[in-house]
């Protein structure tokens, strides 16, 4: 008993908070609990797994709403918009190019009625080549653009996991876990949602 009353008190307790050699302590403590039929013994027992979970209620936790903070944040939305804007421009590009090359297909459909058979599969493999050729640089252009949208939305994320880092460590907080859809909160108190908080760092340092 003396031992793990030495090892509730132990700093490292207070320090490293780690959860499973908490749970093991309080594991031996329920075990000495059902052990000692002293009415005493089990008050002291009962009252050491009531410190030891102070200890770890003494823990700061908050959480984020992953999906309130992004959809708030500035920089998020202008590289959406940004994105938004290219991918309407290609769309227009790729159907005024394929709108001309329609139009040369039918052009060659009425030309080549009065061509040689040699010379219209000569024409024909040649408009194959070009329909290729340009499907390919289309399809090139529009990877590139799915490829920086991406580029600038993980750049975006990784920002915003930097500044939480920093938020938390400079607030004392031991966890800050992920909230909104996909997120691991279920549920949370309000005082313990730092979203806002979060939100108003990256938007003032996006404005400056």
């Amino acid at each position: 008993m003396e031992k793990l009353i030495r090892e509730l008190n132990k700093k490292n307790i207070h320090e490293n908070r780690n959860p499973h050699n908490f749970l093991q302590l309080i594991k031996k403590l329920f075990y000495f609990y059902a052990k000692y039929k002293n009415g005493k013994m089990k008050k002291l027992v009962l009252a050491l797994v009531f410190l030891g979970m102070l200890s770890c209620q003494q823990e700061k936790i908050g959480f984020v709403d992953n999906v309130k903070l992004m959809d708030s944040y500035k920089e998020k939305l202008d590289v959406e918009n940004r994105f938004k804007s290219r991918s309407e421009r290609f769309t227009k590009k790729r159907d005024s190019i394929s709108q001309a090359f329609q139009i040369e297909a039918q052009a060659f459909q009425a030309k080549a009625q009065k061509l040689s058979q040699a010379k219209a599969q000569e024409e024909y493999g040649a408009l194959q080549q070009r329909s290729q050729f340009i499907g390919q640089q289309l399809q090139q252009e529009e990877q590139e653009l799915q490829m920086k949208g991406q580029t600038e939305m993980d750049s975006l994320v990784s920002k915003v996991k930097k500044e939480i880092k920093k938020y938390g460590k400079a607030n004392g907080y031991s966890f800050i876990l992920s909230g909104g859809e996909g997120g691991s909160v279920l549920y949370g108190t309000e005082a313990h949602d730092i979203t806002d908080a979060i939100v108003k760092i990256l938007n003032d340092k996006y404005e400056e």
